[in-house]
């Protein structure tokens, strides 16, 4: 089983709140090094296009502006080394037709945005789980 440390994260999240509870959950989780959010699918794209470091996670919002969740994962999937890094969603949304389209996309994961603010510092550990499996 492999040990994950010094991770990048780079995290599609178009709610200022959510954002900076997701920012703080990953920061405080001591496999992840560098935490980079983004406010949409396009901004996800763009960073992941013009950026020569490439995150080794990717965790996306599926509802937002400008270029949504499923459309960024879609383009992402067309690529053949963006493809490759392990790709989460969470969402509000618990609809099995969503997560159904996400495994399409390849994601690794289809995570509940969780109601309880501890349960935000949860999500850096299940992508771990996820990853190891």
């Amino acid at each position: 089983m492999p040990t994950f440390k010094n991770l990048y994260i780079l995290i599609a999240e178009d709610d200022m709140d959510d954002a900076e509870i997701i920012l703080q959950s990953f920061e405080a989780h001591p496999a992840f090094a560098k935490i980079e959010i983004v406010d949409n699918g396009k901004a996800l794209l763009e960073s992941l296009k013009n950026n020569p470091e490439k995150p080794d996670v990717i965790l996306t919002d599926i509802n937002m502006p400008i270029v949504n969740g499923m459309e960024a994962l879609f383009e992402i999937n067309t690529h053949e080394t963006l493809r490759e890094i392990p790709a989460f969603v969470y969402s509000t949304a618990i609809n099995p037709i969503y997560e159904a389209q996400c495994k399409v996309l390849g994601t690794k994961g289809y995570l509940i945005k969780p109601a309880d603010l501890d349960e935000f510092y949860k999500i850096p550990e299940k992508i771990l789980q996820i990853l190891e499996a």
